[in-house]
């Protein structure tokens, strides 16, 4: 059980009502960081705008699957089981190949793993760390390999993950089933 419980729909105001609608088209349920977040609307509201725009600003990568990756890899290294299990259903969605995350704690060494996810991993664990243990080198070497662009969006992606999931274990918030498809009700594409 979260620390705090998340507000229910019926006590909520038109806003966030209709951002719980929207939710629970999208994902068969209304993810409980969004409950809990309901506390404060304004802020639910930022913060829903802002996830839609920084999924629309990196819809077409060509790196998106290694976005997901390493989001992914973020998620598991916090212990967020909330993101762990929406992310999993995410890229599920999006067809990627999820038995690969079975081995994500040996992506260093498995051959699961291409050598730019490596690189793109180690990134994701050396941001992830406290302190931050990020290199000249990781970043000049990822920069070469994915473009400045790409780098800043991966970068991005992997910071965001880390506010997520510590918002997500300040408040005790578990995985809600999406990944098995007992809260998401959403067919696959």
């Amino acid at each position: 059980m979260t620390r705090i419980k998340g507000v229910p729909a019926k006590d909520t105001g038109l806003l966030t009502k209709a951002l719980y609608w929207f939710a629970r088209r999208e994902f068969g349920a209304v993810p409980e960081p969004v409950t809990v977040m309901a506390h404060h609307p304004r802020l639910t509201l930022a913060s829903g705008r802002h996830e839609l725009a920084v999924k629309k600003a990196v819809k077409g990568s060509a790196h998106g699957p290694l976005f997901e990756l390493c989001v992914y890899r973020t998620a598991v290294t916090l212990g967020c089981s909330w993101c762990v299990d929406f992310g999993a259903m995410l890229m599920k969605h999006e067809g990627l190949d999820v038995e690969r995350l079975r081995h994500i704690d040996s992506y260093a060494t498995s051959e699961l793993f291409t050598d730019l996810e490596r690189k793109a991993l180690a990134y994701a664990d050396a941001m992830t760390g406290t302190p931050v243990t990020v290199t000249d080198e990781q970043v000049a070497e990822l920069e070469r390999l994915l473009g400045r662009e790409e780098l800043v969006a991966l970068t991005y992606q992997i910071a965001l993950e880390n506010q997520r999931a510590r918002f997500n274990s300040a408040f005790d918030i578990k995985d809600q089933g999406f990944a098995s498809g007992d809260a998401c009700r959403v067919p696959a594409p």
